[in-house]
């Protein structure tokens, strides 16, 4: 078990994480962790808890969070009470701060760069974002957080060094120049910059470092660089030998990755055993790839494994990425692309694309739309870099071509049931067939799941397990579990109710795969499957009916049609029997040969009629589910659902905007694969109306290739029924998506017809949101009197309807075109209008926008003591709501303010800590602001009497 600070704060049992809910726990549960070992008392803790403002029920509410930690981490024990206070007792390294304090400890052995090296990349990895970041609005905890952050900017700057050290020069220059742009009065960043660059021969570049940090101290801050920078620029000027880098660099590694390190490989299999030779073969190759990536002759290595349905393709590939994992220092990327899945439901390369980027921490503002723009962003953001990529389950070569990076120190392994044969033709792949297992490997994998004594016991009966497992790892798995459960059967008996099953009544079903060795697998999951209970075997059934990859409770129990506590019943005996997998925390999946077999079953054994309400009631409970979190994402949505759920759906209810959030993040993938599947099935309702509730968490979160995609089939669906509504706000979603994307003409086009579509249908709600959107778009595009005529068009409708909300976003909108138009003391009334009916709505964000909507007119006013007043009650609000993008467009605007006003240093204050968020952020309107700040810079610099510019002296 281990508390994670360095990031949001949670906890792992077995590598499993356990969220902790609530402010006050995670805040508790970290400050421990901070102490573990060691008592702390309870008034200290209700001060760092409570932030120094504790309420009268303190005490009590401490020894409940306290009596829940216990709960969250599996035993009492965990934290005892004294005299002194409580304490965290965690075995060894119970925090992942312990772990980076002690690699980073012992990195500092300077005959060891190398080692050094690869001690601080895992300690770097363990930075999740920044420490305690969903408590470090508390003060105590920010103050840890900014020393944890200072700990990783050390050994960020330790692994430099130790690279310095290997000799690594050109490649450390893009990412020290990354980090001096974050750190741009770092003087030791600025130093190593420096010095790489002069080792890789870009004496001048160095220089110019030298002189663009000198400018700006001497600008911003009133200093000169310090004795030892000067001197290593004199010493860069004259080519001084002692710069040198070393003779004979002892390896080059990778270039550090100055953000996430992403770790992505399933948890490996308990038990392998075997396959020497295959994993021989991969050894030799990565062996000889790092020697070629040393001399500078490497090139990208990639592996194609294939082999039948079963033979354990996925459990060897974890098991021998798990195995090398340390010899790719920038990260582990895997995906499943579900070439062979079921359903047909085909990971596009744009979506695992978009799943590496998200995992190296690529904003999405900054991944381009088209597969090949993104293929090549992808490429560039793995370029230097040595991370391993495991490709799961490839259906053909062009599914794989755009996920091969081009980086020589990648390596890349790809599992498939077809061999690939253009990939080993035109990229030069590896081809590794894995077979059926061995004989020999076969015994050892069933004598370490039901123990060496029973198998040496029965040699002849294991010998016809194996023959009628065929040697598969997934059936003997299965057999196994069957045996490792009954363990007074003996193995006779076990391999005779073997030998009938595969000559029952269930051989109709037919092999999966006809001719395919693996053919008697059918036999081991129809006998495995015959031994669940009559309601299991129906669950089992109906789960093939679902879309995966994985499924809650919730869900199950809606598509059973039956309440929970009878589907954690069923769904126990399941996992008993290995015919599903609790892969996570109340979360159930199997392979997908299994659930071929189960989607086979229900097509035999239940009538279309039983299968045709089961999918009705799964495709209820996303519905309803959805809409429910929809609205509490957005509490002035309209819900769009006709009527309630069947009577037998458990849909989900939450208490607030972060669960809502954490939900659809958990159950995104499953909900865009519902939308294509209730499309196939005839539910076209469905369809549309759950990519409608999809839309704001996808346009939110920067999911526009994902909106496209879930609003084009709602477009075809709604389109199929003749359904007006459906087309319109299928539209109306594709031009949100487009927008972002693929610029404005097309969001136009898809704005024009969703509004016609509302006028026909007469939804006037609908018709002032979009006109909200086309003056949004126009707005975009300079052309500020058609935006202007937009807004009042919608304006006009909210008035007509009675919606406060929707005449709150009117007004403020009318009035920033008006003051865009220099209609200035107009725009001041209709300002403040608009915040006159966010207060009354109590729509907290809505104030905030018409107040920096009431700074902007005031500046245009030349009323600037005024600006900054409004400017200044929309920071406090937005600082409140934690809306870090919103609080980075008023700081802009307030920066703009001050320096129409000629308050230079006010400006300059605004603009840096906008700077600051958003390049937190990564986001692309950082360049913006870096530009204002340069400029202004430029404009205040003096200059002698040539005209030339000059460095003041303010020390």
């Amino acid at each position: 078990m281990q508390v994670r600070l360095l990031g949001p704060v949670d906890v792992t049992v077995r590598d499993v994480v356990r969220p902790v809910r609530g402010l006050r726990r995670k805040a508790l549960l970290a400050a421990l962790a901070l102490h573990a070992g060691h008592p702390v008392d309870a008034d200290r803790l209700i001060e760092i808890v409570w932030d120094g403002r504790p309420p009268s029920t303190a005490s009590n509410s401490l020894q409940r969070h306290v009596s829940y930690l216990r709960g969250d981490l599996g035993a009492r024990e965990t934290i005892t009470a004294s005299l002194h206070g409580y304490v965290l007792d965690l075995p060894g390294e119970g925090t992942d701060v312990d772990v980076a304090e002690r690699l980073v400890r012992e990195s500092r052995d300077p005959g060891d760069p190398a080692g050094n090296a690869a001690r601080l990349r895992t300690a770097l990895a363990l930075w999740r974002g920044r420490p305690l970041a969903d408590v470090s609005s508390l003060s105590w905890m920010n103050e840890q957080a900014e020393r944890l952050t200072r700990i990783e900017l050390e050994a960020v700057q330790a692994l430099v060094d130790a690279r310095l050290a290997l000799g690594e020069h050109a490649p450390l220059v893009p990412d020290l120049e990354r980090l001096a742009g974050r750190h741009p009065y770092h003087e030791q960043i600025h130093h190593k910059l420096m010095l790489a660059l002069y080792r890789s021969g870009r004496q001048a570049e160095a220089l110019n470092t030298y002189q663009r940090l000198r400018t700006t101290l001497a600008d911003e801050l009133g200093i000169h660089p310090s004795r030892e920078l000067r001197e290593l620029a004199a010493a860069i000027l004259r080519q001084d030998a002692t710069l040198d880098p070393p003779a004979a660099p002892v390896r080059l590694t990778s270039t550090p990755t100055a953000g996430p390190v992403p770790a992505q490989l399933p948890v490996p299999a308990r038990g392998f055993t075997g396959r020497r030779r295959e994993l021989a073969q991969l050894d030799e190759l990565l062996g000889a790839a790092q020697a070629a990536h040393r001399t500078g002759s490497a090139t990208t290595v990639v592996v194609v494994l294939s082999g039948t349905a079963g033979v354990g393709k996925t459990t060897f590939a974890t098991h021998w990425a798990h195995q090398t994992a340390g010899r790719f220092p920038d990260g582990q990327l895997y995906v499943n692309l579900h070439g062979f899945d079921a359903n047909g439901a085909l990971t596009s390369p744009a979506a695992a694309i978009r799943g590496f980027l998200d995992a190296y921490g690529v904003p999405a503002q900054q991944i381009p739309a088209g597969l090949a723009a993104q293929s090549a962003l992808y490429r560039s953001v793995l370029a230097g870099k040595r991370t391993l990529v495991v490709l799961d389950n490839a259906r053909d070569a062009e599914q794989v071509r755009p996920l091969l990076p081009a980086a020589p120190g990648c390596l890349v392994l790809i599992t498939s049931r077809n061999q690939l044969t253009p990939l080993v033709a035109s990229e030069g792949a590896h081809p590794l067939v894995l077979d059926l297992l061995p004989p020999q490997d076969a015994r050892d994998l069933l004598a370490r799941r039901i123990g060496a004594a029973r198998v040496a016991a029965e040699p002849a009966t294991v010998d016809d397990i194996i023959a009628q497992s065929a040697r598969l790892p997934l059936a003997l798995a299965i057999v196994a579990a069957r045996a490792a459960t009954r363990p007074a059967f003996p193995l006779a008996a076990l391999a005779a109710e073997l030998r009938q099953a595969a000559d029952g009544p269930d051989t109709d079903l037919g092999p999966f795969h006809a001719g395919d060795p693996a053919t008697d697998m059918r036999a081991v999951f129809s006998w495995s499957y015959r031994t669940l209970s009559p309601r299991a075997a129906r669950l089992f059934r109906l789960l093939g009916l679902h879309p995966g990859p994985d499924i809650t409770v919730p869900a199950v129990a809606s598509l059973a049609g039956l309440p929970t506590a009878q589907i954690r019943e069923l769904l126990t005996e399941l996992t008993r029997t290995h015919l599903l997998t609790e892969h996570a925390p109340g979360r159930y999946t199997f392979h997908d040969l299994l659930r071929a077999y189960a989607r086979e079953l229900a097509g035999i054994r239940d009538s279309a009629e039983d299968r045709h309400h089961a999918q009705h009631r799964m495709f209820d409970h996303y519905l309803h589910s959805a809409d429910s979190a929809a609205r509490r994402l957005d509490p002035h949505r309209e819900t769009i659902i006709p009527g309630p759920p069947h009577p037998d759906v458990l849909a989900e209810t939450f208490a607030g905007y972060g669960p809502a959030l954490a939900w659809y993040t958990a159950e995104k993938a499953i909900l865009t694969a519902t939308i294509e599947q209730a499309a196939r099935c005839g539910f076209d309702g469905h369809s549309w109306r759950l990519a409608w509730t999809l839309f704001d968490f996808l346009d939110i979160h920067g999911y526009w290739h994902d909106l496209i995609t879930v609003q084009s089939v709602a477009l075809a669906s709604a389109r199929r029924l003749a359904d007006g509504r459906g087309q319109a706000h299928a539209h109306w979603g594709l031009a949100r998506a487009h927008a972002q994307l693929t610029g404005n003409d097309e969001a136009l086009t898809h704005f024009q017809h969703a509004l016609a579509l509302f006028e026909q249908t007469g939804d006037r709600t609908s018709q002032a949101h979009t006109q909200l959107n086309l003056a949004w778009a126009n707005d975009r595009e300079g052309r500020y009197a058609q935006a202007l005529l937009h807004a009042r068009e919608a304006t006009a409708l909210y008035e007509a309807i009675g919606d406060l909300a929707g005449q709150a976003d009117g007004h403020n909108a009318i009035g920033w075109y008006l003051t865009h138009l220099g209609e200035h003391e107009q725009a001041l009334t209709y300002c403040r209008q608009s915040l006159t009916l966010h207060e009354e709505t109590g729509d907290q964000r809505g104030i905030t926008q018409a107040w920096d909507s009431l700074g902007y007119v005031h500046t245009n006013l030349s009323e600037f003591d005024q600006a900054a007043d409004c400017y200044q009650r929309a920071l406090d609000l937005i600082r409140q709501l934690r809306i870090r993008y919103d609080e980075t467009i008023v700081l802009t605007h307030l920066g703009d303010s001050r320096h129409a006003a000629g308050d230079v240093p006010g400006a300059r204050l605004a603009w840096r800590h906008a700077l600051t968020i958003l390049d937190e952020l990564q986001h692309q309107d950082a360049a913006a602001v870096r530009t204002k700040l340069h400029q202004l810079a430029v404009a205040t610099r003096p200059t002698d009497d040539s005209g030339r510019t000059t460095v003041v002296n303010r020390s």
